[in-house]
Formats: structure tokens, C-alpha cells, sequence
């Protein structure tokens, strides 16, 4: 059988494709199960380390059969200066809760052992753009594609909230050719400290502002509010396993109601066709 090297599942879609309000098309969220499984049970062929990261990933070779493909793999499991946790685990528990919640953001990840250690293996993510790279050579973003980035932009900004990442960067927000949004390195998410659990890290009251100015969400999905408003203590623990402590979906939840409350004030001043679409 003549050998399939299946590249990253985000590149699938050609430019004529409608610009979505999600990373995954239909076609590719169908596959979903299937790398999850094949990144489980394949061989490691060769590793290599990836050179950047704080983190130490590693990029593994996968094949089982005729199928070859690349991930990320992650070991780190460790608190940063006696402050938040920065783990692996977190990795594995954002892909569930972008699951959960429907956005299809997150490219797969599951639990895999490389050389004797439990880690994250995230599928590998060929992009054509980082945020940082479109920032530093002012690439200018298609007027057709606009609309759709300024709105995962603020989706990306009340996952981060629900899941309180406090490291997103520039770097780690990427772009397929069509412009489609991508989330990658989720290790330092899910704080349950006090100020994670009282604050958002975006909104009016958030933790995080841009010159002095709180950075808002402006606009919304409504299946994603509506997603995050059904949130509860058991569904949240089934979808993330043994991957978040007690105390850090405990905090998913605080921050639930903070996001809905934030999401009702904007709906409140600019009325709910502005906010939610």
C-alpha cells in the first residue's frame, strides 16, 4: 500500500473556504477521535528537541501502519517559583474543556509515556502565521478575514478567562493560511490561587489591561456562552478525568459565574444583538 503521510488537519481547507468562527471544520472535528487514538497507540520513530519553550518540549515522529504524523510532547510538572503549577496535565484538561465547550480551538492532546515519563502529546500544528510574526512584520490581515480574528480574538480572551491562563502570548496564537485561529501551549493554565478565583484575567476588572485600559471580550458566540453557562461540577470532572485537582475545577466554576456576569454588563450597556452573535 503506497505510504499516506497525513499533514496537520489544519491546513486541510483551501482558501475558498468560508472564514469560521472556530479552528476546526466539520470534516476535521470528525477526525478528532480518530488522531487521538493514533497518537495514543503509535510508535515513537524519532524524537528531536524543539529549541524554544521554557517548558523543554519535544517533537516526536509518529507512525503506526501506512499513517505517520508529528506532536509536541510535554514532561514539565512543577511549581514556578513556589507560585502556580505549571503542568503538563494542563495541556491535556484545556483540549477537553475547548471540547466541552465547543470551540475547537485547541489541536488534540492526549496522555503519552516517552522515555519512562507521563507527558502531554499535542498533535503538531502547521501554521502559516504566529500573532507575534504578524505583529513584528506588520503582515497585514485579508479584509475578509478581519470580522472573524477580532472575534476569536475575544474568544480567546474569555477561554483564557474560564481557564485562567495567565501566559498566553503571542507566540502561542497561531494562524492557519485562511486565517483560522489556533491555541497551542496551555501548561500554565487553570490557577487556583485567590486572585485567579476573585478576577478575571480580561474584562473590566481584569487582571490583565493594554495602556492602561481593560481588554474586553466585545463580542461573543452564543453557543459558547450558552456552553459556558451549562457548566456544572460533574460534567466539568468528567470531561477533564484525573487531569485538574478538585481545587482547580472548583476555581472553573468561580470563574464561570464571573464570565457570565461580565458577559450580562455588556449585554446590559450594548444590548445583546451587539454582544452576541
Amino acid at each position: 500500500m503506497k505510504k499516506r503521510i497525513f499533514s496537520c488537519i489544519v491546513l486541510l481547507a483551501s482558501l475558498a473556504v468560508p472564514y469560521l468562527a472556530a479552528q476546526f471544520t466539520p470534516p476535521e472535528i470528525g477526525r478528532r477521535d480518530f488522531w487521538e487514538s493514533f497518537m495514543s497507540a503509535a510508535d515513537i520513530v524519532k524524537s528531536e528537541d524543539v529549541g524554544e519553550g521554557v517548558t523543554r518540549p519535544v517533537k516526536l515522529y509518529l507512525k503506526e501502519g501506512d499513517v505517520e504524523a508529528k506532536g509536541i510532547w510535554k514532561s514539565v510538572n512543577e511549581h514556578v517559583q513556589g507560585d502556580f503549577l505549571d503542568s503538563w496535565k494542563h495541556e491535556v484538561a484545556a483540549y477537553r474543556m475547548d471540547k466541552l465547550l465547543g470551540l475547537n480551538m485547541v489541536p488534540p492532546v492526549v496522555e503519552k509515556e516517552f522515555q519512562g515519563k507521563l507527558g502531554s502529546l499535542s498533535f503538531f500544528v502547521t501554521s502559516k502565521y504566529s500573532l507575534l510574526k504578524v505583529m513584528e512584520q506588520n503582515i497585514a490581515i485579508p479584509a475578509a478575514a478581519t470580522e472573524s480574528t477580532n472575534r476569536m480574538k475575544y474568544v480567546t480572551r474569555a477561554f483564557d478567562c474560564l481557564i485562567a491562563n495567565d501566559d498566553r502570548t503571542q507566540q502561542n496564537i497561531l494562524y492557519t493560511e485562511d486565517w483560522r485561529t489556533i491555541l497551542i501551549d496551555h501548561s500554565r493554565a487553570f490557577r487556583s490561587d485567590k486572585e485567579h478565583v476573585e478576577r478575571l484575567i480580561y474584562g473590566k476588572n481584569g487582571l490583565k489591561t493594554a495602556a492602561g485600559r481593560p481588554m474586553l471580550f466585545r463580542q461573543l458566540p452564543r453557543s459558547f456562552v450558552q456552553a459556558v453557562a451549562a457548566l456544572d461540577l460533574a460534567g466539568v470532572k468528567k470531561a477533564v478525568g484525573t487531569y485538574l485537582s478538585d481545587d482547580e475545577i472548583k476555581a472553573i466554576l468561580a470563574r464561570q459565574k464571573l464570565l457570565l456576569a461580565e458577559v450580562n454588563d455588556l449585554i446590559k450597556e450594548s444590548g445583546e444583538a451587539k454582544v452576541l452573535y
